[in-house]
Order: C-alpha cells, then structure tokens, then sequence
C-alpha cells in the first residue's frame, strides 16, 4: 500500500503520472515594488528602493524570505 502523496516507482512502471511541480515564489519575476507590497510596506519611493537595493543584493532570497 502506497501513500498517494509519495508515490513508488512499482505504482507507475511506464513512468507515464505527472510529477508534481513545487514552486517557490522566487520562480518568477519581481519588480521592487511587488517586494514591497509582499512585505506590508506601502509602495512608497522610499520602500520601492529598500525592496530594490534587497532584490539587488539578495536576488531570490529576498523574496523567498517574505513568499514562501
């Protein structure tokens, strides 16, 4: 008996089931006030350039750290 979410490989032998797909919200792109929205911070000029000087430094991380 198998777990539906884990899978063996005897449960599909032609390798023919979708896999899942995870995502993170790193795995698109992010403009430094969507960053900013993200963090509850309003989108003001201040806040966009914190969020860009972060997406800049930190690139994905930044993000991850707020989406998960």
């Amino acid at each position: 008996m198998t777990d539906e979410n884990h899978p063996t490989p005897d449960d599909d032998p032609a390798g023919t089931r979708a896999r899942p797909v995870f995502r993170t919200g790193a795995e698109q792109e992010w403009e430094p006030i969507d960053l900013a929205l993200a963090q509850g911070r309003d989108p003001t000029p201040e806040n966009i350039e914190r969020a860009r000087r972060e997406l800049e430094r930190d690139g994905a991380a930044a993000i991850e750290r707020v989406v998960p």
